[in-house]
């Protein structure tokens, strides 16, 4: 007998016995989208995760954390000879030195006013940093500045922002405090605006008076690009701005602020690595220079082995109902192996071995096991689709994707095989209990 010979026979079996066919498919299938589903779902949250991740804490940077030292005259053990030296190790793509100048309040040339946090960094690694420019972009004149997106939300005149302050001191209702947070999150065109930068000064003594803020104009060359997936209410309270180090140096000579004998402190430093496997072998060298470092590799490390543990219990869940559904199969096979006694014996006498009636048997579990494949693809797709229309209606934020959950390609295989094999193994026992049926014995009793 050839294949097709055991399709056909087996084809025609199950469809003949329809009500025990169906059953035996919907365990198959239940067990096998089980699989698929928790491979699915533990990638799909894998992959968000990491997605989100990476947004605040990069696996493929490391950071330089400035030394605390309270004496100002003493030498930093971070300098610009040591960075100068990292920027020469392998697998470094670039290095950015920040330094924190605080916070201002700045107007705008129309009279708008907001504030930030301005920092001192080389503008050119900005995009090595994945920041990405969406108007404008990096300039090495002095007196330029860059913003992030968030600074451009919330620029406001005088009287508006007293108003606003006004009405929420005197009726803080949720109605004005969703206003007030509306109109915090409305943007402003800022790009080659000119802003003049303010810092209040202490006068020193508690009785003295205040002194005089002390300004400095600037002008936006460049509005970073906002971040993907996240709402503008959610990044009205992060308003970024950088500087050139240069400029940076001649804001504190501005502010009485500069560094004694010329030394520039940072606050940190960020090294970007080509791949993120290189990063504890970078991360090595730079700690010989004496310098601490921090890496997030470890949160990587830590979220892996946690999806690990929930992708194995979900499998564990669909590996149970297929073990259960293989019982529901071996009952079956079994029950038409005694149904079909005389056609085995009829067909024993005719030639057939112990092998093709074997054979027989375990293609006709087979094609039970791939048909619970089949439906099991299906009904996998049906609970992603559901679990993501779930997702969409109720748990999801403006500018965030809308679709978490998927299924790769990768998995369909794996749930197959899960299938066929359940129904290759399932068929074993009745196919050999059919294959040593006694042909006269068979026939006499039917």
């Amino acid at each position: 007998m050839k294949l097709k010979d055991y399709v056909r026979l087996g084809w025609d079996q199950l469809q003949r016995r329809k009500v025990v066919t169906a059953l035996c498919t919907v365990g198959i299938a239940i067990g096998s989208a089980s699989i698929m589903v928790a491979l699915g779902f533990g990638e799909s949250i894998q992959h968000y995760s990491q997605k989100q991740m990476s947004f605040y804490l990069k696996t493929d940077e490391i950071t330089i954390i400035s030394e605390q030292n309270n004496d100002p005259n003493s030498p930093p053990k971070l300098t610009t000879s040591k960075l100068d030296l990292i920027r020469t190790f392998p697998h470094v793509k670039s290095v950015a030195s920040f330094q924190d100048l605080g916070q201002f309040s700045f107007t705008v040339d129309d009279g708008k006013q907001s504030y930030l946090h301005l920092i001192a960094t080389e503008l050119n690694a900005l995009e090595d940093f994945d920041s990405k420019f969406g108007q404008g972009g990096a300039s090495n004149q002095d007196n330029h500045i860059v913003l992030n997106y968030g600074t451009t939300l919330g620029v406001l005149d005088v009287k508006t922002m007293e108003a606003r302050n006004k009405l929420m001191q005197q009726n803080p209702t949720k109605e004005q405090s969703e206003t007030y947070r509306q109109m915090g999150a409305i943007p402003y065109p800022l790009y080659q605006k000119q802003l003049l930068l303010k810092q209040e000064q202490s006068g020193g003594d508690p009785g003295a008076s205040q002194a005089e803020p002390r300004e400095v104009t600037l002008r936006v060359t460049g509005i970073l690009k906002k971040p993907d997936g996240l709402p503008d209410n959610m990044l009205q309270g992060n308003k970024t701005a950088y500087v050139s180090p240069q400029t940076g140096q001649k804001i504190l000579e501005a502010l009485n602020k500069s560094s004694q004998n010329g030394r520039v402190r940072y606050s940190e430093v960020k090294v970007k690595i080509d791949n993120s496997v290189n990063v504890k072998q970078v991360d090595e060298w730079i700690k010989k220079l004496q310098l601490d470092t921090q890496t997030n590799l470890y949160q990587e490390d830590r979220m892996k082995g946690e999806f690990a543990i929930v992708r194995l219990l979900l499998t564990g869940v669909g590996l149970f109902v297929l073990f259960v559904a293989s019982i529901s199969i071996v009952v079956a096979m079994t029950m038409s192996t005694h149904q079909r006694r005389r056609q085995i014996g009829i067909m024993k006498v005719l030639g057939a071995n112990l092998k093709q009636i074997r054979n027989m048997f375990i293609v006709e579990s087979s094609l039970l096991g791939m048909l619970g494949g089949v439906v099991g693809i299906i009904l996998s797709y049906w609970v992603i689709w559901g679990i993501n229309l779930l997702i969409i209606r109720f748990g999801s934020n403006a500018g965030e994707p809308a679709e978490i959950l998927f299924i790769s390609f990768w998995i369909l295989p794996v749930g197959m095989f899960f299938a066929v094999m359940t129904g290759v193994l399932s068929g074993l026992y009745p196919a050999i209990k059919a294959s040593r049926t006694d042909a006269l014995t068979a026939i006499k009793r039917e």
